[in-house]
């Protein structure tokens, strides 16, 4: 094990805590506006579930392990990037989505169905892929992660806060709407400045590291974007859906990432670095696309 992989981000057992609940707050403040009838516009559009899934759950973790199987990066710096691919899709995603003149119906409905899914995927993924790349298998073994404990962690994570909201939004609308208003921003602010707390801890170690996953993580992310706008092209959906669909599978949620690398592996140096840069990044190239995507539109119109 080189000296990368022996770096451990310091996150303590409170701030470990906080994180989980502000991600569980965040989770359930999403899920107060997806309904039923998300899933039901899906599954009139079975083409699109499909391709969502193909794109998201299916090809961004092969083609991530094609990727390290290429450039041979340090093995946590590996098994940070499957386990960022193995993540759903980040929330954010909506809001981009509809900055870019996407579908936002679409981006919000894969969004609740990713999120239902990853309780099962994500788990799944990465043991799989982690166990395949030999160098990153020793680190599970060292570490001996419970695939079982890992579902846990992600049901009670994303599963209960998706249901709890669902169950609020069908019981009283108007009560969903008026908490989301307001949990949205509270918890989004509290992730973030949890996540900053963290990363000024840690700057030395960040500073003296990213380095390592810079060109990796920007790497990843763009394949991450190519891969669903060519997916959804290949299938021949339209421009709105490519759009969306880029975005879907280009903006991963880290924050659930960091939560489980710091749960499971004690903050190991690659893998957090990695899924931290990763979340930095993926905001600013997703802005950047969803902007330019939204000044094109405005061009289409004004012609």
């Amino acid at each position: 094990m080189n000296e990368l992989d022996r770096v451990q981000i310091h996150f303590d057992t409170s701030s470990l805590w906080v994180l989980n609940i502000a991600l569980a707050v965040v989770m359930f403040g999403v899920s107060l506006g997806i309904s039923i009838d998300d899933f039901k516009r899906l599954l009139k559009e079975p083409k699109l579930v499909l391709i969502g899934v193909l794109s998201q759950f299916i090809l961004l973790p092969f083609f991530t392990y094609l990727l390290i199987l290429l450039l041979k990066p340090q093995a946590s710096i590996a098994l940070g990037m499957m386990m960022v691919a193995a993540c759903p899709g980040g929330n954010i995603s909506n809001f981009m989505t509809h900055l870019a003149k996407g579908n936002t119906a679409l981006s919000v409905s894969l969004t609740a169905f990713a999120t239902f899914l990853a309780m099962f995927m994500t788990p799944f993924n990465f043991e799989l892929y982690g166990n395949l790349y030999e160098p990153t298998s020793e680190i599970l073994k060292n570490v001996q992660v419970e695939p079982i404990e890992l579902v846990k962690l992600v049901l009670l994570i994303l599963g209960v806060p998706l249901f709890l909201g669902m169950w609020v939004r069908h019981k009283n609308e108007v009560l969903a709407i008026k908490l989301s208003k307001i949990l949205s921003p509270f918890s989004i602010v509290l992730f973030v400045c949890i996540v900053i707390i963290a990363f000024t801890n840690n700057l030395d170690v960040f500073n003296n590291y990213v380095h390592h996953v810079f060109l990796l993580g920007i790497s990843h992310n763009l394949l991450a974007i190519l891969l669903g706008f060519l997916v959804a092209k290949i299938f021949g959906l339209s421009f709105q859906n490519q759009k969306t669909l880029a975005i879907e599978t280009g903006i991963q949620n880290s924050g659930l990432g960091l939560l489980l690398i710091f749960t499971f592996f004690n903050g190991l140096g690659g893998m957090a670095i990695m899924a931290a840069f990763w979340g930095i990044w993926h905001i600013i190239s997703g802005l950047f696309l969803a902007l330019y995507w939204s000044k094109k539109s405005k061009k289409l119109v004004a012609c």
